[in-house]
């Protein structure tokens, strides 16, 4: 079947004004320190907001011609479409990011913000906000092609749909939308990184249970829940091989992004193993304190003596120290296993 895909125009203000909101909550969130969780969190809301009064103009508006095999996209929207991925096309592949921040309806971005709100939180907290954006963004970017890859080699047959919906579908034009792929790819490497530890989620177990469950757990759950739904080629219009490729992902990504720790005693590496659980090294602050000038430094090393958490502990001991400098030349200063140094000048201590 040849299939005719026709597209008038790229972008309207409003889709361009959501856009922007996307990248300005970002960039908030690093300049006043806040938690890009939050920040994730308050754009899709918004987005959300917009789409519900400009659904064309966020959406997109696709019509399909049946009698002439033809498809007509007015209006691209934010979602992502795997006919971008064409070189024809490949210009609009920026949607990869932008479909992560729309969502379809109120049901679709509760579930998943409601999710992502204690998840993300909690997995911020412990590799702190730059790895987590990263993971979170290449991950959704993975979700999203890992669904358009099986879109475009294989044939869809969708029961119960319309004829039109079946071109869509052939053609690859039928938009993507959701923060999933990102959110599954957040819980793999969580499950990778830190599968002990506990969090509170939502767990569907014939209703919606909001309980604390092992990271590890979930994700077994998750993946199985979405291995036996594609599998059984369920017809529910939920892009599950994005789910599946966010959770591979997301293990991979922890794999290369989040080492685990080591030291060396006596002659020998030691390797954390982030399977088990892992002794907190003990942290003297006193070297810390004389670095302390401001304020804001002391009170950073209060929380760094009082934190109990290992990881939470140590994503302040990183805040401080990005916040320091050298008392001799002014430059910033380095750390690692227990040393500060300057590159600057002969300046060195411990902790």
């Amino acid at each position: 079947m040849d299939i005719t895909v026709i597209i008038n125009n790229y972008q309207t203000p409003v889709s361009i004004v959501a856009i922007c909101i996307m990248i300005v909550a970002l960039f908030f969130a690093y300049f006043k320190k806040l938690m890009m969780t939050y920040a994730i969190i308050i754009a899709n809301l918004i987005v959300f907001v917009l789409s519900a009064i400009y659904q064309d103009d966020i959406l997109g508006a696709t019509y399909a011609n049946v009698q002439q095999n033809q498809i007509l996209i007015e209006t691209a929207g934010l979602g992502f479409r795997p006919i971008y991925l064409s070189s024809e096309y490949f210009h609009q592949s920026y949607t990869l990011f932008t479909s992560m921040f729309v969502h379809s309806g109120f049901a679709h971005i509760f579930g998943n913000m409601l999710v992502f709100f204690f998840m993300g939180m909690a997995f911020e907290e412990r590799i702190g906000w730059k790895k987590f954006l990263i993971i979170y963004l290449l991950t959704g970017v993975c979700g999203a092609l890992t669904q358009s890859i099986f879109n475009l080699t294989s044939s869809t047959n969708i029961a119960g749909a319309s004829a039109g919906y079946q071109l869509l579908a052939d053609a690859g034009a039928i938009p993507m939308v959701g923060a999933s792929g990102a959110i599954f790819g957040i819980l793999g490497a969580f499950a990778f990184s830190y599968p002990r530890d506990e969090v509170v989620m939502p767990i569907p177990l014939g209703l919606m249970i909001i309980m604390r469950v092992k990271v590890i757990y979930a994700a077994i759950l998750f993946a199985a829940m979405e291995t036996i739904i594609v599998w059984l080629d369920v017809p529910d219009s939920t892009a599950h091989f994005a789910h599946l490729g966010g959770l591979v992902s997301g293990f991979i990504l922890a794999a290369i992004l989040i080492r685990r720790n080591t030291h060396t005693k006596e002659g020998k590496t030691i390797y954390y193993d982030s399977y088990a659980a892992q002794k907190p090294r003990k942290i003297d602050t006193t070297e810390l304190r004389k670095l302390a000038t401001t304020p804001e430094l002391r009170e950073m090393v209060d929380k760094i003596e009082q934190e109990s958490v290992p990881q939470v502990r140590g994503i302040w001991l990183d805040h401080f120290l990005e916040k320091t400098v050298c008392p001799k030349c002014k430059n910033p200063l380095n750390h690692f296993d227990g040393k500060i140094w300057c590159d600057e000048c002969n300046f060195k201590t411990n902790y």
